[in-house]
Parts: structure tokens; sequence; C-alpha cells
């Protein structure tokens, strides 16, 4: 069991100025929880803020910085509309202060190996966290990336950082596994994770699937970031069906309502699905 129902929506908050798709966007406290709200009304099951962008070639921001960028959001977020909230850092500190502040998720794109403190972190609050596979870092993950059999690769690294977390303390019924889809990855390794992506689901973990806006569809379709919607959701309906629980996007509408579409025609039976025509 976990605390979302599946196919659950996290609704992405970059309060950054270099994320590569909304970057500067939302980095203004207001805008960003205007942002957020609207996501959560559109049925996003949780809000993921981040303030240091991992896009390709990015550069890190200091633990000041990053904290800077999201506590306002995140305290204003828990006080004032009880809306569900991860955090987004690799950072012990970060992670604290948004757990302190209402935070119940943690997703960390290093899978726990940024900061020695966070796996014990984690294990002594009561959050689920996100194991992410990443080659490398952002600044370096696009040079080149190579492998065997990417989704053996992924997977074998999945295993070992779940099987870490757990030996850290970290309740394994709290752990979700993230393929990392866009990190370290060629256009061809992100066809392969979701082609395969049952592979990763195997492992016996939710599993959480990143595609929104992401290069590889602008690949595909020759769109620009911000018209990437629908390639993003064809991405996030193949994932579904290969065993996908949660979905981080930034378009939370359309997505909710494709998931909705998918889940009563193959996430459970005909007959349990609503019997109404309006």
């Amino acid at each position: 069991m976990t605390r979302f129902a599946r196919p659950a929506v996290m609704g992405v908050l970059n309060t950054t100025p270099d994320s590569f798709s909304d970057g500067g966007a939302f980095l203004a406290p207001d805008a960003a929880l205007e942002h957020a709200r609207s996501m959560a009304a559109e049925g996003a099951d949780l809000i993921d803020v981040g303030g240091e962008s991992t896009r390709p070639g990015a550069e890190p921001v200091s633990e000041a910085e990053e904290l800077r960028r999201v506590m306002p959001v995140i305290e204003a977020l828990g006080a004032d509309d009880g809306i569900p909230v991860s955090i987004d850092t690799s950072k012990a500190a970060v992670a604290q202060a948004a757990l302190a502040a209402g935070a119940t998720f943690v997703n960390d794109v290093t899978a726990l190996r940024g900061d020695a403190r966070m796996a014990g972190l984690v294990a002594e609050s009561d959050a689920d966290v996100c194991l992410m596979h990443m080659l490398g870092e952002p600044r370096t993950m696009q040079d080149d990336p190579r492998y065997d059999d990417v989704v053996a690769e992924v997977a074998a690294f999945l295993e070992e950082r779940l099987a870490f977390a757990v030996r850290q303390g970290v309740p394994e019924d709290r752990i979700w596994l993230d393929p990392g889809i866009g990190f370290g990855k060629t256009l061809r390794h992100n066809l392969e994770l979701l082609r395969r992506l049952d592979e990763i689901v195997a492992i016996g973990r939710p599993v959480v699937v990143g595609a929104s806006r992401k290069r590889f569809i602008g690949a595909l379709t020759g769109k620009a970031e911000q018209e990437r919607g629908a390639g993003t959701v064809a991405a996030n309906v193949i994932a579904y069906e290969r065993g996908a629980h949660m979905f981080r996007v930034h378009d939370v509408g359309p997505t909710r309502d494709a998931l909705a579409v998918v889940g009563a025609t193959v996430g459970e039976s005909i007959s349990e699905a609503p019997d109404r025509l309006e």
C-alpha cells in the first residue's frame, strides 16, 4: 500500500530561475503559490517544490539559496492550504526544513548519494522518499551517456539503492523508484525505458515517471518545451499501462484526464468504471 492511489499525479513547481521548461516563472513566492493552488485544483495529488535546477548543464546552488527559494512556498502551502507537498532536493538540511514545515515526501534525484545525512533523516521521519537513477550529475549527465543495456543497468542501480535505504532504516513501504527519464539518457535510452518499464516495476516498489516536456519528446515531435503536453500525455499513458504509479508533470489537468480514461480502461475492470452517459 502507498499513501497515493494509482494513478497519482505530482505537479512540478520549480522556484528557480533556470529550470529547463519554466525557469523564472514561479521564482516569486506569490506566483509559486498561485500555481501550486492551480495544480491542486486540477487534480494534483502532490506538489513537488524544487529550488535547484537539475536540467542538463545546471550549476549547483547553495543550501542557503535553496532554502530561501523553497521555504516560503512550502510553509504557506502547509499552513494555509493543507496541500500535500514533496521537496525536490538532494540536501538533507533543505529536506529537514521542508519536512518540519509540513512536507511529507522527499524527491532525491541522487538516490541518497548526494548527502550522507539524507538517509538517516528520511528514516527518522514519516516521509516517503523517491530514489531516482541519474548517470553522473546534472552538469555532465548528457555528455555521451552509454549503457550496454539501459533497462537492466537502471534496474540494478535502483535495486542497490533500495537495499541501501532499507539498511539505513527507511521502511521499504515508504520508498518509491524513478528510472530517471532524461537524466543521462539518449532518445533511444528513454524510449527503451518506457517500452520495458514493467522490468522496473517488477522490483516491487511503486514507480514514478517524470517524462514531462523532456527533450526526447521535443526530438520526436519537433515541439518547443511549452508545446510538448500531448507528447507528455502519450508517454504517461504508455508508462501507466506498463505499471507506473505516479506521474511527475507540468500540465496536471490534461494528465489527470488522460489517466482517468486509461485507468478506467486498463487499470480496473470495465464493470468497475462509472456507468453513466452525460
